[in-house]
């Protein structure tokens, strides 16, 4: 864990599922956590719960689909901290859907809460990332980034372009700034709860049986987080065995 203690690490997303894994399994691991979500309420809990026991969090309310408050989260982190290692481009949502039910209020929000809210994320850690000489961006996207299935056309778009951004982004900042695309599989998490299309819906408990938990893609990051800087882990896909 020596890789992981004292780093600094902002998460958006961080209520529930993958993000508050990834914020309890970081702070476990010595990491000093900064929190970003919607649900202040979760966050204060999850941010109390850690610090009794004798972790670092911060939190603040944040909706990525708004530039200022990704700046303002990761900002807090820098003045609480005095850096920023590590920036996980956490939040997103699945509002499967086919697309004959022009269901295009969701298409926006996809659009702007996978991407916008991941290039939001980018553009407040990578200045300070340029004057530190060293950071990491992990962005989460999906198996879904890989394979597109029916419902799935915009989700899978979105996730298509976070695995672009990140790649993209890695080949343009040189050795210093590390970027990671991490994509899980099906994970137990609310993010179905945003499924519209009931049978999509129906179809995700079946996959849910054999589904991850968020401590398993938080022990992914560790593994993720624990090499030296010379190694960049670009993508890593992490799959339930025998599962999508």
């Amino acid at each position: 864990m020596s890789e992981i203690k004292n780093k600094v690490v902002v998460i958006t997303g961080a209520s529930s599922g993958i993000g508050e894994g990834l914020a309890r399994r970081l702070a476990a691991s010595s990491a000093s956590v900064v929190l970003g979500a919607r649900r202040t309420d979760r966050l204060e809990t999850l941010v109390a719960q850690i610090r009794e026991a004798g972790g670092k969090a911060e939190f603040l309310a944040v909706d990525v689909t708004r530039r200022e408050d990704v700046e303002a989260l990761v900002q807090l982190a820098k003045t609480t901290y005095g850096k920023v290692d590590v920036i996980i481009n956490n939040a997103g949502l699945m509002p499967l859907s086919n697309l004959d039910r022009l269901e295009v209020h969701h298409w926006d929000r996809m659009i702007d809460v996978n991407i916008k809210g991941v290039l939001y994320g980018i553009a407040a850690g990578l200045p300070i990332f340029q004057e530190q000489k060293d950071g990491h961006f992990i962005n989460i996207a999906s198996t879904g980034a890989y394979r597109v299935v029916p419902t799935g056309a915009v989700y899978c778009a979105t996730k298509f372009a976070v695995r672009a951004i990140s790649d993209g982004l890695r080949m343009e900042v040189g050795p210093d700034i590390r970027v990671t695309t991490l994509s899980p599989g099906v994970v137990e998490s609310e993010l179905a709860s945003t499924i519209t299309d009931p049978d999509a819906a129906a179809a995700m408990v079946e996959f849910r049986a054999n589904g991850l938990t968020p401590d398993d893609i938080a022990r992914a990051v560790v593994y993720v987080l624990e090499q030296p800087k010379t190694v960049d882990v670009s993508e890593m896909l992490v799959r339930p065995a025998g599962g999508f």
